[in-house]
C-alpha cells in the first residue's frame, strides 16, 4: 500500500478541546504511573515548595531526584492545593496522602529539601520534624538557592534607600504607557543600546540584578527624563549614582552564582564549592576596593573615572561586603563545615598508595 500524504494523516487527528484534554490526561497518568512505580522500589530525595497563586490559592509542589540507569533523574512529582493553611500537619497530610495513594513508602525518602519557613523546618512543629518521625534517617537540607537569595537581600540602610529610588523611578516610567513611550523615544534619540527599563519583582529573584544593570546603562537618559517630570527624584538619583553602580555590579555577580546553582545534576558537594568560591571572591573584592582597584566593578569604575566616587563610598561598600561575608558564613555553616573526602574531587589521587 502506498503511504498516505502527511497532510491527510494530520487532517484525521481529532482536535476538539475534549479530545485533546482527554489525551493529555491519559499521557499524564501514564507518566505519573511510571514514575511512582520506580519510586516504590528506590530511594530518592524530595523537594517541597509551598507557593501562592495570584488568586491567593496555596499549592504544594513536590519534586524528586533519584538514580536510574546510573544517572541522576530529576522529576516533577505532584502539585496539590492546600485547602486550609500551610502548617506542618497540613503539608505532611498532603504528602502522606499522595504517597499512600500511590503506594510509595515514606521510608524511601533519604533527603528532603525545603525553604526556611517555620512550617517546614521548625525543630518541633515543622514538616521536617514530622517527616523524621516516620523516616528518621532522612537528611534535611535548607534550599541553597533560597539561602543565597536571603543573603543577597541583605543591604545597609543607605544601599536600601538607593535601591528604593531606583525601583520608584522604574515604576514611575513603566506604570504609565504614555511615559514609557516617551522614555523609549528619548533613549532612541540618545542612541542608547536599549530603550526599555526592566521591572524589579521581588518573587523573581534574578530580576533585581537585571533591573539595576539596565537602569545604570540608561542612567543619563533616566536623569534627563526626570528633569521636568520629577526634579526631586532626579536629584536623589544623581546623589546615589555610585550606590546604584555598586549594586548593579554586585547583583550581576549574584545572578551569575544563582545561575550556577540552577544547573542540572547539582549536588551538595558542588553547591559547597560554588558558595565557598563566592565567599573567597567577596574577600578579594573587599581587599581590591579598599586599595581603590575596581577591576571587578566596571560600573563603579566608570563612576570613579567621572570623579564622583569618594573614600567614604568605598568604606561603605567594603563594610557591606563584610556584612555579606558574615551572613554567608552564618546561613551556610552546615554546608561549609561538611567534610568531603578528597577522593571525591580526585579519584586517582591515592592510586599509587593502593598498588
Amino acid at each position: 500500500m502506498l503511504r498516505q500524504p502527511t497532510a491527510d494523516i494530520v487532517k484525521k487527528i481529532p482536535l476538539s478541546n475534549d479530545t485533546v484534554q482527554r489525551r493529555i490526561d491519559v499521557m499524564a497518568k501514564e507518566v505519573e504511573g511510571r514514575l511512582c512505580s520506580m519510586l516504590r522500589n528506590t530511594e530518592f530525595s524530595l523537594g517541597l515548595d509551598e507557593s501562592t497563586l495570584p488568586d491567593n490559592e496555596a499549592i504544594l509542589l513536590a519534586y524528586v531526584r533519584f538514580i536510574s540507569d546510573e544517572q541522576m533523574k530529576p522529576e516533577f512529582l505532584f502539585a496539590r492545593e492546600l485547602n486550609t493553611d500551610a502548617k506542618r500537619e497540613t503539608i505532611f497530610q498532603v504528602v502522606d496522602d499522595f504517597f499512600k495513594e500511590k503506594g510509595i513508602p515514606l521510608k524511601n525518602i533519604v533527603a528532603v529539601t525545603t525553604d526556611g519557613a517555620p512550617s517546614m523546618v521548625g525543630c518541633h512543629r515543622g514538616f521536617v520534624a514530622r517527616l523524621k518521625e516516620v523516616a528518621p534517617d532522612a537528611l534535611a537540607v535548607h534550599c541553597v538557592i533560597h539561602r543565597q537569595h536571603l543573603v543577597a537581600k541583605r543591604l545597609s540602610r543607605r544601599l536600601n534607600e538607593s535601591l528604593q529610588y531606583v525601583i520608584s523611578a522604574v515604576n514611575r516610567i513603566k506604570s504609565n504607557s504614555s511615559k514609557d513611550r516617551l522614555f523609549r523615544r528619548l533613549c532612541e534619540e540618545n542612541d542608547e543600546v536599549f530603550s526599555r527599563l526592566l521591572l524589579h519583582t521581588e518573587v523573581r529573584w534574578l530580576s533585581k540584578g537585571a533591573c539595576l544593570t539596565r537602569f545604570y546603562e540608561l542612567f543619563e537618559s533616566v536623569l534627563l527624563f526626570f528633569e521636568e517630570e520629577d526634579p526631586t527624584l532626579r536629584d536623589y538619583l544623581r546623589s546615589r549614582e555610585t550606590d546604584i553602580a555598586y549594586l548593579a555590579d554586585l547583583y550581576f555577580k549574584f545572578n551569575e552564582m544563582n545561575a550556577q546553582l540552577q544547573k542540572d545534576e547539582l549536588s551538595l558537594i558542588r553547591s559547597k564549592s560554588i558558595i565557598s568560591a563566592f565567599m573567597s571572591k567577596l574577600v578579594l573584592y573587599k581587599q581590591n576596593l579598599s586599595r581603590g582597584e575596581l577591576g571587578h566593578f566596571p560600573n563603579l569604575n566608570k563612576a570613579k573615572l567621572n570623579d564622583i566616587l569618594k573614600d567614604s563610598d568605598i568604606d561603605a561598600y567594603c563594610d557591606h561586603l563584610q556584612m555579606l561575608q558574615d551572613d554567608f558564613q552564618r546561613r551556610f555553616h552546615d554546608l561549609l563545615s561538611m567534610a568531603v573526602p578528597s577522593w571525591v574531587f580526585d579519584p586517582f589521587k591515592n592510586a599509587a598508595d593502593a598498588e
